[in-house]
């Protein structure tokens, strides 16, 4: 990553500086629910403010698809950024037009504007070149700190940035050195933990960190296709049956690489309150689903995790959502804290259950975009770094 420039390549000083933040985030009864995404951008617009830039964001928040849904407003995000920053933030109506044109004339060096839901404009996704020009009229230097929309040629995240002189900020950095260095120069033994509902989404994952890591664990919804490829009989368990040859294609490759459960919670139906008990990998019941992978996995896992000397993990061992069904997801992060090891955790799901177990300062990193981390390890380049300049 050290070869973009970042906003310390750049003078800002009393220039107007559009950036792209990820404040795609919870809002519950019209306050911010999780204000994480929204902390992750302060070291960035904390640096613009103390250079004297006139700072501009603008971000997305849900789906609104491309027209105004008043529930998706940015005012609460504006508020927390205020009581977060100690200062002012002004709100703008919209994110292009006269108004907003003269919004940002008013601001001096050190204010800070925040643009209105990106996506409320059809033109943001689908990065319409018009959209693009009104958008990128607005600053005259472009950062990217949105890691988690990175992945995505969007007009804010990757069209403007051909318009202006255009850098990464602190947090897109930072996340790119961490998920880089790991998969460029990691330390060994560099153990992988795959987990989530489908295989079919981490195919390219699994073939790339193949060829890179010591040990490849396997948990989640994606294990049961791996086990039904093995020969074992999964009950209702969710397998991707157009997958199975593909599962055994990667068997085979990975050889004694790829660690896959050896007992699993299985339950009598897909349910918070299912009953539900342990078995081994060639016992599930006939009518019976796999929810989270069992106490010997755990073991099987960890034996892994100890000497490893970097780890990334992306996707949850089981359904994490039910806490009956969270104890593996919950070993493995705690295996993960105590371990020695660089520990690098993708975002999404497995991101909110560190979260949500209060383990995040234990682990190096926690990843604040699922979909772009995981084309990371998928080996992709990211539209929205890609756009950005090279020292």
């Amino acid at each position: 990553m050290s070869d973009k420039k970042t906003v310390r390549d750049v003078n800002v000083k009393g220039k107007r500086v559009l950036v792209r933040v990820d404040f795609n985030v919870p809002l519950d009864d019209g306050q911010v629910a999780d204000d994480t995404r929204i902390r992750a951008a302060l070291p960035t617009i904390q640096y613009l403010i103390e250079h004297g830039a006139r700072i501009i964001l603008m971000s997305h928040l849900g789906r609104p698809k491309g027209r105004v849904v008043e529930d998706l407003r940015l005012t609460p995000v504006a508020k927390r950024l205020a009581e977060l920053l100690g200062r002012p933030v002004a709100m703008a109506v919209d994110c292009v037009g006269e108004e907003v044109e003269a919004a940002v004339e008013r601001l001096r060096p050190g204010d800070v504007l925040l643009l209105e839901n990106l996506r409320f404009h059809p033109g943001e996704e689908a990065n319409d070149p018009e959209f693009v020009r009104r958008l990128a009229s607005l600053g005259e230097v472009y950062v990217n700190d949105a890691f988690g929309t990175a992945h995505r040629a969007h007009a804010s995240t990757e069209g403007v940035a051909h318009l202006l002189p255009a850098v990464a900020g602190f947090l897109m950095e930072k996340e790119l050195n961490f998920l880089s260095k790991a998969l460029e120069n990691p330390e060994h033994p560099f153990v992988a933990i795959l987990g989530g509902a489908k295989i079919s989404d981490k195919i390219g994952v699994v073939d790339n960190l193949l060829g890179k890591v010591d040990a490849l664990l396997i948990g989640g919804g994606m294990a049961n296709t791996f086990l039904k490829a093995q020969g074992h009989q999964v009950g209702q368990s969710l397998v991707e049956e157009e997958s199975l040859p593909l599962a055994r294609e990667l068997l085979n490759k990975a050889g004694r690489k790829l660690v896959l459960p050896v007992d699993v919670v299985v339950a009598d139906r897909f349910d918070a309150e299912a009953q539900s008990k342990i078995v081994g990998v060639e016992e599930v019941p006939a009518q019976w689903r796999i929810l989270d992978i069992g106490p010997a996995t755990v073991e099987r896992f960890a034996q892994e995790l100890y000497v490893a000397k970097t780890v990334v993990w992306n996707g949850t061992m089981g359904v994490a959502e039910f806490p009956r069904f969270a104890a593996g997801t919950r070993a493995i992060i705690e295996t993960l804290a105590e371990s020695g090891a660089i520990t690098i955790v993708g975002g999404g799901d497995t991101a909110a259950a560190v979260h949500q177990a209060g383990m995040v300062e234990k682990m190096t990193h926690v990843s604040t975009g699922g979909g772009a981390s995981l084309e990371l390890l998928e080996g992709k380049v990211l539209p929205g770094v890609a756009a950005l300049a090279d020292k």
